[in-house]
């Protein structure tokens, strides 16, 4: 396998049938020693978090693809935390999307002062950032895609269809066991000028709470794989 990319909680690798295969590792975004899904550096790391992680994305990417969303998902190694994957060429030089259920986070952070902490988001609120930690993933529109030459307008209102679908069913399956989803992470690509979901559904990306308390992503995964 030859290394063609080393990401923040995964190392990618091209495979001879031309696939791509992830590696999962134990790090994960926040700040201070303390998770947070919405930061843009590593903060922390985490033992087992790297398997976790994968765990969680096969029983999302499997759910998905049995309600008929297409991803890149092919199949996993547990013990070896690898995910084979179909490849996906990103939007621009990476491109995250975030569907926000409830205000939190960095969402607060730039619009506090018109909403407070924990404030339901009805329907759902669907935002992009570049993933470039130097200007810290700065925001970036719809039109700001197309005018960029990133994506179409088309392919946003594609991916944005996908992301609002995509967060519930991962919302619905997570209220099933008493958890609740305040906003979660994604990545897409294209694959034959089709926009679909890249990446990984992981705990470590997505803020989700029990009886008020937001829960650590270990302890989601086992809620999850647990049930």
């Amino acid at each position: 396998m030859k290394k063609i990319y080393e990401g923040k909680t995964k190392d990618v690798y091209s495979l001879d049938n031309g696939n791509v295969m992830l590696k999962f590792k134990d790090d994960c975004t926040g700040k201070d020693g303390v998770f947070d899904p919405g930061e843009n550096t590593v903060g922390l790391t985490i033992e087992g978090i790297g398997k976790a992680n994968l765990q969680t994305s096969v029983y999302y990417f499997e759910l998905l693809k049995a309600a008929g969303i297409k991803t890149h998902y092919v199949s996993a190694n547990v013990d070896d935390a690898t995910m084979e994957v179909l490849p996906g060429k990103v939007f621009g030089h990476g491109l995250e999307v975030i569907c926000r259920l409830v205000a939190t986070g960095s969402f607060i952070r730039r619009y506090g002062e018109y909403i407070e902490d924990g404030t339901p988001l009805e329907g759902g609120y669907v935002e992009c950032t570049f993933k470039n930690d130097a200007k810290g993933d700065p925001l970036v529109t719809s039109e700001g895609l197309a005018a960029l030459g990133v994506m179409s307008e088309e392919m946003f209102a594609s991916m944005k269809e996908q992301t609002l679908k995509i967060t519930k069913i991962v919302a619905d399956d997570l209220k099933s066991i008493g958890l609740d989803l305040w906003d979660i992470k994604f990545e897409f690509g294209y694959n034959n000028d089709e926009v679909i979901l890249i990446d990984e559904i992981a705990s470590g990306n997505m803020r989700v709470y029990k009886d008020g308390k937001i829960v650590d992503p270990v302890d989601l995964t086992k809620y999850i794989l647990n049930r």
